[in-house]
């Protein structure tokens, strides 16, 4: 394995590259002082994603407004509920292709060269989700630690207004990581118990379980999956708990198992938070089901279970 092969997958750059960013996550401090560089774009990930009032309530919309009125200086605004998505897929907040997704990347200046750093004002799940498709297409990346939250409580500057200069950069060629991502044949065999590896439920107890409505058509987890929220990886102040702390959070559910871990949740987007988590950590057989609870509920034939 190359070192840049080796970076790629850890996310984080190695001494044979010239990366900016220091690993997959980055503090406000750091950011602050990297703010200027002109490799460096910042992107608001933030979409909005209430929780169901009753089975089958599914409401979202974008986060742009609020990035309009306060958000980090020279940042824009990633889409994820229309152009960071695929309009043509059944589920919501599906990844684009990659070539859509470097189009999208380039209309908000992120081409060649570029390296990005993501944030949110949601717990950082929306960062993780736009970090995750962008590992997945090779293109540098970091997710902001503690979000917009973080960086005004350090007392930094925010700005405001829904413009932004044309960056007009040249999309770069998407460079894939296919097993960043695995389909729902993937997951069944691995519930049946006929494909090494282990299936982690990233949602909230309660949806892991079955006691609270869920979006979706029908409610529980996939058989034979465990459960890590991934709010449960985040302090009290929306940041990654201290290494030593997650760790333990982590082992608690994976053990010593040395078997491939994937990730759903709903819709693959807490998932795509604990898949940084597990990444800082230092786990390279981490992908993510995209389709999640979403795609496999609405298929009557695949099971469900309740309970703890």
């Amino acid at each position: 394995m190359t070192a840049k092969q080796d970076a790629q997958l850890t996310g984080v750059p190695s001494a044979a590259m010239t990366s900016l960013l220091p690993g997959p996550l980055v503090d406000d401090a750091w950011l602050a002082e990297h703010l200027d560089d002109p490799r460096l774009v910042v992107l608001d990930a933030t979409a909005l994603l209430p929780s169901p009032r009753h089975d089958g309530d599914h409401r979202s919309a974008s986060g742009r407004p609020g990035w309009a009125e306060r958000h980090l200086p020279g940042s824009r605004h990633a889409d994820l509920t229309s152009d960071f998505s695929d309009p043509g897929a059944p589920c919501h907040f599906a990844v684009p292709t990659p070539e859509a997704l470097s189009a999208a990347l380039a209309r908000l200046g992120v081409g060649e060269g570029s390296e990005v750093v993501a944030y949110d004002t949601g717990g950082g799940i929306w960062a993780a989700r736009l970090w995750w498709m962008l590992r997945a297409i090779s293109v540098p990346a970091a997710v902001l630690d503690g979000g917009l939250a973080a960086w005004q409580a350090a007392g930094r500057p925010l700005a405001s207004g829904d413009t932004h200069p044309e960056p007009a950069v040249t999309p770069a060629v998407p460079v894939l990581r296919p097993r960043l991502w695995s389909g729902i044949e993937a997951v069944a065999a691995i519930s049946r118990g006929e494909h090494p590896g282990v299936l982690v439920c990233a949602l909230p107890p309660g949806g892991y379980d079955g006691s609270a409505p869920t979006r979706y058509s029908r409610r529980g987890h996939i058989p034979g999956s465990r459960s890590l929220p991934g709010r449960g990886l985040l302090d009290d102040t929306g940041r990654l708990l201290p290494r030593a702390e997650l760790a333990a959070r982590v082992g608690a559910v994976l053990g010593t198992a040395d078997s491939p871990v994937v990730l759903y949740c709903g819709g693959g987007i807490s998932a795509a938070g604990t898949a940084l988590a597990l990444t800082v950590l230092g786990r390279r057989d981490v992908s993510v089901y995209d389709g999640s609870l979403e795609e496999w509920s609405g298929d009557p034939a695949r099971p469900l279970e309740t309970g703890g």
